[in-house]
């Protein structure tokens, strides 16, 4: 036999090559045998132990196709595994039994439903009911197939199911019967009582145990809108029964004193709504923050201010994110008048400069949705300097010191023209303008003089006579990397100038100093410093001890300059009175002619009121009335802070 050349073999391959993927046909490969590893090859050779489908032609012309699967169970043969609704009559009545049921799309050519058959049993009296009114017998004969099948198949679990809620129990593997989608549930959100909306439930693992984790939503406020917040809540495996009132969550029709919780959850929505927005609130309880692992508990007692509008501007990550409520109505348990109109959305333009409890736009929720509203609030605290959430029952109204800008000891004229600035540069800080769009339209005072004159109380009487924010911070607050301070300082001047809070940065000096040619790294953080007040736009104090080292670029941004003395006779009985005025120590046993004497002592007001507070624990311990016995103990051991020598010499003076 003649061999074929090597260019008749190249002809061969260069006319198969030219015929691939030519013929318009398609070749099937079949799953070959496995080997003991589970590896196969691709095979031609069509499987001797395939079973024709199942479904075809023939089965699509029946209502329901059942899929069994063998039961171990003792009581039947079989199990449904999963049925097929292929009935379009059945499709539509099931269009109205399962309404807004998650998950349930009727218009689907192949409508199917699993075990455990969770819609059917949640909406049980729904077909059964919609079998009892349908009029069109065809309707009726598909419907009666369906609750025939279904009833037989779930008939066990629906007797469970109504055995456990007359007995106001249930088991943890049977939970999800009680939690229908829609349900208001009762629960706490770190232990604040809250009312959420049932979406759906699952059966996880978590690494505390395996749990029922229901997936539910609140309505919240993300600073512009509000909105449905989700949560998930657990229910650990627990063994035998449970009363459902013990279950950490549990539907909230059956809480004890179901009108009284709906009146309280109502009320604590509206606190919520009025407190959506800016404002700015007294707080003591128990706040939530965020650390490296999670959330942290603080122990809160401070002013505070409610923004999560600049929550969100300022923590990026922990940003608010919900969904839209839309034209939201509630179920159907909720028939009142009033609660039909649509919501619609609010607007909080958080770039406009907000006065406490402002807000645009914003239309009233409903019942259902006030009882739905979230019991935290996200905010800043001023002296914790963090932001937190805060409970809601913890907020209330601040108790204002209306006399205490009347306390200070300042010529009346330094007090009206500080009064008077301050007050106009929040009305008109807008009026006026730099060359450079957008520098100058800040007001910053310094104040200088020796401790405890009352340099850090104008600040805080400032803000107190305003109803406005007092921000106070230190040089060591902002640290003294350049990176960081920069970071910080841009944030707190945004803040405040959104708020309209009065800033106080306290002991200054180290950013005031003139700066020199051996320190480049203290001359950055002036350099810092300098730049951004030229663009702060709000209210800034300082305060310093040492005036006559300033830098000669900040005199030039300083508004305005005052330098306090120390306390003459005078100005020290008037601290001395008004610090036995407040405090709770009005019924105290000292006279006009005491104070005159405690006004000899060169004192400044920080130790006049330490003083103050000491011999009021003295007399508190001997429980008597605070006198000027007591105070003269005090003195006594202090003695080193008298000298009447130095009393004779200012008298002289």
């Amino acid at each position: 036999m003649t061999r074929p050349t090597a260019s008749e073999v190249n002809g061969e391959d260069t006319k198969v090559k030219n015929n691939a993927g030519m013929i318009s046909d398609v070749k099937n490969l079949y799953e070959g045998k496995r080997d003991n590893r589970g590896r196969f090859t691709w095979v031609d050779t069509y499987p001797d132990d395939i079973e024709e489908a199942a479904e075809n032609a023939e089965t699509a012309r029946y209502a329901l196709l059942i899929r069994n699967n063998k039961s171990f169970d003792s009581r039947k043969k079989f199990e449904i595994n999963s049925i097929v609704v292929q009935s379009p009559l059945l499709k539509l009545a099931l269009a109205t039994i399962l309404k807004d049921y998650p998950g349930i799309t009727t218009t689907l050519d192949r409508l199917t439903f699993s075990a455990p058959f969770k819609p059917f049993v949640h909406r049980w009296s729904k077909l059964a009911d919609t079998l009892k009114d349908e009029k069109d017998e065809k309707t009726k004969a598909h419907l009666e197939l369906l609750y025939t099948t279904m009833e037989a198949e779930l008939k066990d679990d629906l007797k469970a199911r109504d055995d456990f809620i007359v007995n106001k129990v249930i088991t943890w593997d049977t939970a999800w019967m009680i939690f229908e989608p829609g349900t208001i549930v009762f629960g706490q959100n770190e232990n604040q009582d809250c009312a959420f909306k049932v979406k759906g439930g699952s059966y996880v693992e978590t690494k505390y145990g395996n749990a029922f984790a229901l997936d539910c939503e609140k309505i919240d406020w993300d600073g512009e809108n509000f909105g449905f917040a989700s949560n998930r809540l657990h229910i650990y495996e627990f063994q035998g029964t449970s009363p459902i009132t013990r279950l950490p969550v549990y539907p909230l029709k059956y809480y004890r004193d179901l009108a009284k919780v709906k009146c309280e959850l109502i009320e604590q929505g509206r606190a919520f709504e009025q407190l959506s927005g800016y404002h700015y609130k007294h707080y003591k309880g128990v706040a939530i923050g965020q650390g490296r692992c999670g959330p942290v508990k603080y122990n809160v007692e401070s002013r505070i201010i409610i923004d999560t509008y600049a929550w969100n501007r300022f923590n990026p990550d922990r940003q608010v994110s919900l969904n839209g409520l839309g034209k939201y109505k509630g179920e159907a348990s909720w028939n009142e008048d009033d609660e039909d109109e649509d919501y619609e959305d609010v607007n909080y333009d958080g770039d406009v400069d907000m006065q406490p409890g402002q807000l645009k736009g914003q239309q009233p929720l409903t019942k259902e949705q006030l009882l739905l509203c979230s019991g935290w609030l996200r905010g800043y605290s001023l002296r914790n300097k963090k932001w937190l959430q805060f409970s809601i029952d913890c907020v209330s109204d601040i108790k204002w010191n209306d006399s205490a800008f009347e306390s200070l000891v300042l010529p009346n004229d330094h007090k009206e023209l500080i009064l008077a600035l301050t007050e106009s540069q929040v009305q008109n800080k807008d009026s006026f303008d730099d060359v450079i769009q957008g520098k100058g339209k800040g007001m910053i005072m310094l104040l200088s003089g020796p401790p405890g004159v009352g340099k850090t109380l104008t600040a805080e009487s400032v803000a107190e006579n305003m109803h406005v924010p007092l921000y106070m911070m230190s040089a060591g607050d902002l640290g003294l990397e350049f990176s960081g301070v920069e970071s910080l300082l841009s944030n707190v001047l945004e803040m405040t100038t959104k708020w309209n809070a009065v800033l106080l940065l306290d002991e200054a000096d180290v950013f005031l100093e003139q700066r020199s040619a051996h320190d480049l790294e203290r001359n950055k953080l002036v350099s810092v410093f300098l730049r951004m007040l030229e663009y702060y736009e709000g209210i800034l104090f300082l305060t310093t001890n040492r005036v006559d080292n300033l830098d000669a670029a900040f005199q030039s941004r300083i508004h305005i300059s005052m330098e306090y003395s120390e306390l003459s006779v005078s100005s020290r009985r008037h601290v001395w009175s008004n610090f036995l005025s407040g405090g709770g120590r009005k019924n105290h046993g000292f006279s006009a002619k005491d104070l005159d004497g405690l006004a000899e002592y060169k004192m400044n007001g920080c130790e006049i009121k330490n003083v103050l507070k000491t011999a009021q624990l003295l007399a508190s311990k001997k429980e008597q009335r605070l006198g000027i016995d007591h105070v003269k103990s005090v003195l006594a051991i202090e003695r080193r802070h008298i000298c009447n020598e130095d009393v004779r010499d200012e008298k002289a003076m």
